[in-house]
């Protein structure tokens, strides 16, 4: 049983880290950029956690990123260099940020629910402009230096260490989330998604299962923040922005929501497309975004991830 568990779970998080490996070896010079989306991979899939397998509408991620941001930059700055322990530093803040916000903002369905993430990510982004003695303000966090990785690789100029360091955590969060989403906790996400009413009505109790779903998307955001913070040793007030929980869910949309690899896809197609686009038309990039959402919300309303079950509608075949 083992085995057939680890063949199924393990084989395409391998392949995942295999295409990773083969990237930084196609791409020498462009290691900067695939790290970014590598982070934010994981940042997405955090959303996923959320949005697709809870059934948690959430335009506020960002809160929990930026607070692990924060959170690594400053105990890397002020404590300790060792990019392990910061790493979780930023997950725990990042969870209990959720986990804090959660007990209030899950209370409320809907627009209200909506509305509640945002104001989070608000709060905590004025907060940390305030702070500007221990944030740096509007000017960012700034003098972040990373111990060697084990003591043995350094974070160099070129980012090579930085990537495979990336790479190697978005694997072990692959693992993770797989595991998850078979697990009872992951199963009763996906019940209270399709029917809260239901799950309550078997004894299921929804709300704190809301809050712990939210709270462990929130530790891997904030993952994600402290990964962008030690890897790029800057913090911004753009952490806590709206249009990076924004592009996040875009990202998610176009690769198909309860759908790990869609979080994958979505973000590599959509940060791809970015670069592309914003290098040949740096003020009109955002029309040929908007171009491919709409084509995917309209033609394959599941995302990248539904073109197969797609062309099973169009064609009538089950092959």
């Amino acid at each position: 049983m083992f085995e057939a568990w680890l063949g199924r779970m393990g084989a395409p998080v391998a392949l995942l880290g295999v295409v990773g490996l083969i990237a930084f070896f196609a791409f020498p010079y462009d290691l900067g950029f695939l790290t970014r989306i590598l982070i934010m991979m994981i940042f997405v899939l955090s959303i996923d956690l959320v949005l697709g397998y809870g059934g948690i509408a959430t335009l506020g991620q960002a809160a929990m990123y930026g607070t692990g941001a924060y959170a690594a930059g400053l105990f890397a700055v002020h404590i300790s260099a060792n990019p392990l322990l910061g790493l979780l530093i930023g997950a725990g803040a990042g969870a209990g940020v959720a986990f804090l916000s959660g007990l209030i903002v899950l209370r409320a369905h809907g627009l209200g629910l909506l509305m509640l993430t945002i104001a989070v990510a608000q709060i905590l982004h004025e907060i940390a402009n305030k702070a500007r003695v221990v944030t740096g303000g509007a000017d960012g966090l700034s003098g972040i230096r990373m111990a060697p990785l084990f003591g043995r690789w350094h974070f160099d100029f070129i980012g090579q260490t930085g990537y495979l360091y990336a790479l190697a955590v978005l694997v072990l969060v692959m693992v993770f989330l797989r595991a998850l989403c078979v697990a009872p906790l992951g199963l009763t996400a996906r019940g209270i998604h399709e029917s809260p009413v239901r799950m309550a009505a078997i004894g299921v109790p929804v709300y704190g299962r809301r809050v712990l779903i939210y709270t462990i998307a929130g530790g891997l955001a904030g993952l994600a923040g402290a990964l962008s913070a030690q890897v790029t040793a800057l913090v911004s007030l753009q952490v806590f922005s709206f249009s990076l929980s924004a592009e996040a869910v875009v990202m998610l949309i176009l690769g198909g929501t309860g759908r790990l690899w869609g979080a994958i896809f979505g973000t590599a197609i959509f940060m791809v497309i970015h670069h592309l686009a914003a290098t040949a038309d740096p003020y009109n990039w955002l029309f040929v975004i908007g171009i491919l959402l709409l084509g995917v919300v309209y033609f394959i309303p599941g995302g990248l991830m539904g073109v197969r079950q797609r062309l099973r509608i169009l064609f009538g075949g089950q092959g």
